[in-house]
């Protein structure tokens, strides 16, 4: 379909101008994927506490509540924009967008399926972690610009928390790319194609830097029970209690587009991404490459979901002792685990 589209729009427009219109269409269709995502997954996940808890959850607007989430992304879109007086109005609004752009930005790396992927590069894996640490800029300056006690609280704990728990995450993918010695998430999923997924390929070591990167990554997008962020009980909703309307929603939005990613993540490094699980080389025909992607990148956002309605929130010093006396050098130890597994050629 995209070749499709490619071989049209040149065929009927100068080069320059075809190029300029497929990346404008590329845009609008991220976007669209962004706002259809993260408005979808705010269902899930009300469907999924209700499950969880012997309730409904939204069951009014539409067939089994499923036009909720878009009713409410409609109430905060024409909701008034409010603030106080005190704020940093420049770096007030700006710092939504840091959230949403770097949220963005991450989600063109992804390769959907063989032919679906925006933005290849050799530095896939690279890219991402450099991107994914600039939208905690966004959270401390709302705090910081907010000029509320609860908002810059939350702020400052949500710079501790990710820079903490970046080093995990960093270290759980660095094992990962270790065994497959390569940074391109295309190619990360070619490896795959032959010797089966990397959490079998790896061994232990394989199956540790999941279960930490799961742990990390959850931690990461600041969801429960590492939600000190935003306690409701302690800061009213924390970093983002000055915001409304459409402001609000665009932190809330960036929490769920970020589960998405860490899973996709996951899905690339550890589960074949857009591979059959059923060790057929270009998938069920009936079945396209995009919705086996997109089945496991669900899997792994209801294990997070999982987590949240599980296990009660953390305090600020359980949660540091986690990752500086636990986490880390687990992930210290494993990376040695795995140079020794590849070292000894006992990859699957």
């Amino acid at each position: 379909m995209t070749k499709s589209i490619h071989d049209w729009l040149f065929s009927i427009l100068p080069e320059g101008i075809a190029s300029i219109t497929e990346m404008v269409l590329i845009a609008v269709a991220y976007l669209a994927l962004f706002a259809i995502a993260g408005l979808y997954l705010v269902l899930l996940e009300r469907k999924v506490a209700a499950w969880f808890q012997l309730r409904l959850g939204p069951n009014r607007v539409g067939p089994f509540g499923i036009f909720q989430t878009m009713a409410d992304a409609l109430k905060l879109v024409s909701k008034e924009l409010t603030s106080t007086d005190r704020v940093d109005k420049f770096l007030y609004n700006l710092a939504p967008y840091f959230v949403i752009v770097t949220a963005l930005l991450a989600m063109t790396i992804f390769p959907f399926s063989k032919q679906l992927q925006a933005f290849d590069i050799n530095i896939g894996m690279f890219f991402l972690l450099a991107i994914s640490s600039i939208g905690v800029i966004g959270i401390l300056v709302g705090g910081w610009a907010s000029n509320n006690k609860y908002a810059l609280i939350g702020a400052m704990r949500s710079g501790l928390q990710t820079i903490s728990y970046e080093l995990s995450v960093g270290l759980s993918i660095l094992t990962m790319v270790l065994l497959t010695g390569s940074l391109q998430l295309s190619e990360i999923i070619e490896i795959q194609r032959t010797g089966g997924w990397l959490i079998w390929q790896g061994h232990i070591p394989a199956i540790i830097a999941f279960m930490i990167f799961m742990i990390a990554g959850t931690a990461e997008t600041n969801r429960a029970p590492f939600d000190l962020v935003e306690a409701e009980s302690e800061l009213g909703a924390g970093f983002h209690t000055e915001y409304s309307g459409m402001k609000f929603a665009y932190f809330f939005l960036a929490e769920f587009i970020n589960m998405f990613i860490i899973a996709s993540i996951a899905v690339v490094l550890f589960f074949g991404g857009w591979l059959s699980p059923f060790g057929i080389t270009e998938g069920i025909t009936w079945f396209p490459e995009v919705f086996w992607f997109f089945i496991k990148v669900l899997l792994i956002i209801f294990l997070m979901m999982w987590f949240r309605w599980t296990f009660p929130r953390l305090r600020v010093d359980q949660l540091l002792t986690l990752e500086w006396k636990y986490l880390l050098p687990i992930n210290l130890v494993n990376i040695v685990f795995m140079a020794i597994v590849i070292w000894l050629n006992w990859i699957l």
